[in-house]
């Protein structure tokens, strides 16, 4: 067996551990790996964002890093510091007006986590298209979802399905796909997450994928039960909560629930992209209300909108 062969099956606990989101595992597994290695301490780093713990990672990554980790410094600043977003992002596009077939793929990988976050899936997309890491894809499958285009999502699973069909995020991006096209496909979701966690163990991006298979097909109890089992691991959690605001919309016929789990995203998820658009609904509402409200004396011929 190669030196090369040796060190994937040496991190293969850590990689898989980070991409079914038992992240404490993962660093638990790295930190266990005696050898210094570049790819370990990537995946260290990101469990640790994973965890909020942005800290450790900035602490521990100094802005003089000369190695692609210093790509996680940044994703560290731009997830932890409101007021550096707009120089991180600006840094990436910078970064990235150079040749990027020269850029360790963790740039790249970072880079599109960063314009997912922003919501600019096409220039996401612009720095994936072209590379054939199997994450990559991943992100491109992930990035063609969330713009509707199911029809070249199936293209990139293809090509994922073609160049590893056994890999965890072959499998997962399989299991995502399938979530959006719906109907049966729904319950080969389902058994794909399920499948995962019976090898390993069950994780809180596993269950809400069980969740969301669950609220797809109408079992409403099922999804309450597994949701209920992710609010005992993690009370805060965004996907966990957002899967219980859906679900309140269709269980109950008072508002009450929902207004709680509102609340809670509201108070602890204030960077996210549901409290962005709740925020701009909410201000749009109140100018609306100051123009034509009953206490607003302006002719209506006079009010420009």
């Amino acid at each position: 067996m190669s030196r090369q062969s040796n060190e994937v099956d040496e991190l293969f606990d850590v990689k898989n551990s980070f991409y079914i989101g038992n992240y404490q595992h993962c660093i638990n597994e790295a930190n266990k790996i005696g050898k210094p290695s570049l790819e370990k301490d990537v995946f260290l780093y990101r469990a640790y964002i994973a965890q909020h713990k942005y800290r450790v990672v900035l602490d521990e990554i100094k802005p003089s890093n000369d190695t692609p980790l210093l790509a996680l410094r940044h994703l560290a600043e731009y997830l932890s510091n409101r007021s550096r977003k707009e120089a991180i992002v600006s840094l990436f596009d910078d970064k990235f007006k150079q040749d990027i077939n020269s850029l360790d793929v963790i740039w790249i990988i970072v880079g599109a986590i960063i314009y997912c976050n922003e919501g600019t899936y096409e220039t996401a997309l612009k720095i994936l298209h072209g590379n054939f890491n199997l994450e990559c894809l991943s992100l491109q499958l992930q990035c063609l979802l969330n713009m509707s285009r199911v029809d070249l999502a199936k293209q990139v699973l293809a090509t994922m399905q073609e160049k590893d069909d056994d890999a965890t995020l072959t499998q997962l991006s399989q299991a995502w796909l399938n979530i959006q096209l719906g109907g049966e496909k729904l319950q080969d979701a389902f058994f794909i997450f399920q499948d995962f966690c019976d090898k390993f163990s069950p994780s809180l991006l596993l269950l809400n994928g069980q969740a969301v298979c669950y609220i797809g097909q109408l079992k409403y109890d099922d999804a309450e039960n597994v949701l209920r089992e992710c609010l005992n691991r993690d009370p805060n959690n965004y996907d966990t909560l957002i899967n219980l605001l859906a679900l309140s919309q269709q269980k109950e016929k008072n508002n009450s629930l929902f207004n709680r789990y509102l609340s809670q995203v509201l108070d602890e998820h204030k960077d996210s992209a549901l409290v962005a658009t709740y925020n701009k609904k909410q201000s749009e509402f109140d100018r609306l209300v100051m123009q034509y409200g009953p206490s607003n004396s302006t002719d209506a011929q006079d009010i420009v909108v």
